[in-house]
């Protein structure tokens, strides 16, 4: 298919990322494998979104050093970066919300961009329009945001007062939702279980992951309250930042302990009142 006529697609992953791992990153590889094979997009930037200390999730450390080790995880990547306008929200934000917003920006950039072309390649354009004979119509580029995430949480959907189903409907059916398959998930057959994600199917890309790799962000805080290596599980920039920091000990995981979780909260009020 002709580059130009490929739908440009911005990737976004909204999460905890308490730490960073190896893994987090390998799904922005595999999604963009997976829909460039499709012949249908060109995956042009990653964004890592990590969720704000309002969640309340248990032994979430401070924000501030997950956004930095987001950022020493993506150095070295020509097209995952890090954003930190999620987390220094001062209260939870709904993830349907941190699309709108990255959507948003992502329009904004885009008319920039396609104001400076404007004027870069008028006359160029010009020139073509004289040559052919008559104006000429040039299809504008797609451009679309998806979220990325793992089988984990495309499940949760089906968790009680975690979502609010309005939020899942815009988010699949609206921008779209890349899911990266892990061992003991079938998110095939959740979505085959569920009227609303049946009825949205074409919007979600289901990544079959055969290199199998279960690094897990709770094991690999385990790992770190008992003093063992979690090197190669993580970027050795992040190993580095959590050495140093003393970061992820039995005081921290208890960080939050016995306090509801944001969104179960938040939707819980609602759903009683």
């Amino acid at each position: 298919m002709d580059g130009q006529n490929l739908t440009k697609v911005v990737l976004l992953a909204c999460g905890s990322f308490n730490p960073i791992t190896n893994m987090h990153l390998r799904m922005f590889e595999l999604a963009r494998d997976h829909l460039e094979d499709t012949g249908q997009y060109r995956v042009m930037k990653g964004i890592i979104s990590p969720v704000g200390d309002a969640y309340k999730k248990k032994g979430l450390i401070e924000a501030r050093h997950r956004l930095e080790m987001a950022r020493l995880s993506t150095d070295s990547s020509d097209w995952i970066t890090f954003d930190p306008w999620e987390s220094l929200q001062p209260e939870w934000v709904e993830t349907a919300k941190v699309v709108r917003h990255y959507y948003k920006e992502m329009l904004e950039a885009e008319q920039n961009t396609d104001d400076v072309d404007t004027v870069k390649h008028a006359k160029k354009r010009r020139i073509e329009e004289n040559r052919f004979g008559g104006s000429s119509h040039h299809k504008k580029d797609g451009l679309q945001l998806m979220l990325l995430c793992g089988a984990d949480v495309l499940e949760s959907f089906g968790v009680p007062n975690l979502w609010k189903q309005e939020d899942i409907v815009e988010i699949v059916g609206r921008y779209g939702l890349v899911c990266v398959t892990r061992s003991g998930s079938d998110p095939h057959k959740f979505i085959h279980q569920s009227d609303m994600l049946w009825k949205y199917r074409q919007n979600i890309h289901v990544v079959c992951e055969w290199v199998t790799n279960e690094i897990s962000a709770t094991q690999v805080r385990r790992s770190l309250r008992r003093g063992r290596s979690v090197r190669y599980l993580l970027p050795d920039s992040v190993v580095h930042y959590i050495q140093e920091h003393g970061l992820y000990s039995t005081e921290s995981e208890q960080k939050n302990a016995g306090v509801v979780l944001a969104p179960l909260q938040r939707y819980t009020d609602v759903a009683s009142s």
